[in-house]
């Protein structure tokens, strides 16, 4: 049955193997067309040879030899224990690469999983004056009576261990401030100055916060220019980065200074950074979850551990689940897709509210006979120090650098290797054509005739077999033509278009 096909559809053309030999000369049909020359720019033509293919190292990868495995045999030539204990030092490596990685693997599981603590940090609010009308301004050279001035000094430490406790208490509030004057701070309110025995922690001031500001209230006597807000932005770090913060953001006291000669009412605010982010839960979330500041990721955990415990599963559909009332006024329906739930609790979630810190700019005579700095507690979430060492074990750039080195390493050994299986092979042929050399020379011309022939698509079956042996011509059952092999070959010859008579 003749098709007619069209002159550009590529399908109804009889395809040949390229190792089938051509018969006969070629016909008018088949002549090559002559194709238009194309002028080639002799400037393009060395940087196109230039360009590397993209395959090419994708070919360099998949011919790079990989195993590292002797050969069996090999031990049989060589002389000495050699074979016996590089195999011991491949079982040995086997098991330390295992452990590195599942120690590996537990580090990074244990990094996602550190919980926070949370430690005092004891802040002090003080400030000095100068070249205030009530001082003499004699004694200061250079100075005019009647320009005063005043310099507010907030700095901020975190208490030793023995004097607080890691976790807050159920009854504080993180924002609760504690206020302390007098003789109250006589006993343990002393300036971080005059404590000799303060140990210098390694967390500072700024690290805990990423914006501090300083708001001035309204008053009448003071200029817009001398009320304007002063702010500190930290400068913002990769995440779960252990690089430091430059030297003009790592502190532990932050100054100012302006002209005045009125006292000032202030609020510092501090706004904290934490990693991950804490959020503040709406009445409705912080009922399921019985707190109400929580990250994001214990939020989906509190929800799943509430769903669980209350049984809201479906039976069939796991990932479905029943809202009851709680839920219901959530997420506002009475069927939630668990997968859902994250990106639902955000309308229920906003930013915590910063920690202020009232204060009071003294600059009158009186105060500044015995000043005293305002202190307040405030609790801060501080990091594991393992977390610490933890991330510094995983990001080590020498390990990076070992890898490299074990890699290059294990290419030459993979290269030796081939280089014995080489030699194994060459040992084997030589061995055996000595043991027999008529037989060996009869069996390997006979191989390399059937590779022949299955190379050139002259092989009956792809092996040089007979075709016509008993085992093809009996049927059955458990003849050859009832296998999966044969019908899958009868299936792929009649699909050629040479069968349909498709010409």
């Amino acid at each position: 049955m003749n098709v007619p096909m069209q002159p550009n559809y590529a399908r109804g053309i009889p395809q040949r193997s390229p190792a089938t030999p051509r018969r006969g000369p070629p016909g008018p049909a088949m002549m090559p067309m002559p194709m238009p020359q194309q002028p080639v720019n002799p400037q393009y033509m060395p940087a196109q040879r230039s360009m590397p293919h993209p395959n090419d190292a994708v070919l360099r990868r998949s011919r790079k030899p990989t195993d590292k495995n002797i050969p069996d045999g090999v031990e049989d030539v060589v002389i000495g224990e050699g074979v016996q204990q590089y195999k011991s030092l491949r079982d040995l490596e086997k098991r330390l690469d295992a452990s590195i990685v599942r120690k590996r693997l537990d580090i990074q599981d244990s990094i996602s999983k550190t919980v926070k603590k949370y430690r005092t940090m004891r802040i002090w609010i003080s400030n000095t004056v100068e070249n205030q009308p009530w001082q003499d301004a004699a004694d200061e050279p250079g100075s005019t009576p009647g320009s005063g001035r005043y310099k507010v000094k907030i700095e901020g430490r975190l208490l030793d261990d023995d004097n607080n406790e890691s976790t807050p208490s159920d009854d504080s509030d993180e924002d609760e401030i504690k206020e302390e004057k007098g003789d109250e701070m006589e006993q343990d309110g002393e300036k971080p100055e005059d404590k000799k025995e303060f140990s210098r922690p390694k967390q500072r001031f700024s690290q805990f916060f990423k914006t501090i500001t300083i708001d001035f209230d309204k008053s009448s006597s003071v200029t817009p220019e001398e009320m304007r807000t002063i702010a500190w932005n930290k400068p913002q770090l990769p995440p779960n980065s252990t690089a430091s913060l430059p030297p003009n953001a790592d502190f532990d006291c932050l100054q100012f200074s302006r002209a005045s000669q009125d006292n000032l009412n202030v609020t510092v605010s501090l706004v904290r950074d934490e990693t991950p982010e804490r959020y503040k839960l709406s009445k409705e979330l912080a009922d399921v979850l019985d707190t109400e500041e929580e990250t994001r990721s214990g939020i989906v955990l509190g929800i799943w551990d509430y769903i669980r415990a209350m049984g809201l599963q479906e039976d069939e559909e796991k990932r479905q689940v029943r809202c009851d009332d709680r839920l219901r006024a959530i997420f506002g329906r009475d069927v939630m897709f668990f997968p859902q739930i994250p990106e639902s609790i955000g309308p229920h979630t906003s930013p915590m509210d910063p920690i202020k810190l009232p204060y009071t700019i003294r600059v009158d005579e009186e105060y500044h006979k015995d000043p005293t700095p305002t202190i307040y507690d405030i609790q801060v979430a501080v990091e594991d120090p393992l977390r610490t060492k933890m991330l510094t074990l995983t990001q080590n750039s020498q390990y990076t650098a070992g890898m490299h080195k074990i890699a290059s390493l294990d290419d030459q050994v993979a290269l030796i290797v081939q280089a014995l299986t080489h030699s194994r092979a060459k040992h084997s042929f030589y061995t055996a054509l000595s043991k027999d050399p008529a037989n060996f020379v009869k069996r390997w011309i006979n191989s390399q005739r059937r590779d022949m022939e299955t190379i050139l698509g002259e092989a009956t079956r792809g092996g040089g077999e007979d075709g016509s042996g008993p085992e093809f011509r009996r049927g059955g059952a458990g003849g050859a033509w009832d296998t999966p092999v044969a019908r899958e070959a009868v299936r792929y010859m009649l699909a050629k278009p040479e069968a349909m008579g498709l010409r």
